[in-house]
């Protein structure tokens, strides 16, 4: 009995997140192609903008592995 729901709660579960990221994979599909014109500098500023987001990412994986030890 209980065998026959386990294996229908985890085809239920793996069809809840099969749609959602199937969903997912539509929208990022429908968007891919940028609709407005970017300028250089704007490429510029928002590749800064990624470096510093990733280094702060860094410093707080740093202080958090610092305060764990």
């Amino acid at each position: 009995m209980f065998k026959g729901m386990r294996v229908t709660l985890s085809q239920r579960t793996g069809e809840f997140f099969w749609r959602k990221f199937r969903k997912i994979r539509e929208i990022n599909k429908r968007y891919e192609k940028s609709s407005i014109k970017v300028t250089p500098t704007v490429k510029i500023a928002l590749l800064f903008l990624r470096i510093y987001l990733i280094l702060l990412v860094l410093i707080l994986v740093y202080k958090f592995i610092t305060l764990v030890r």
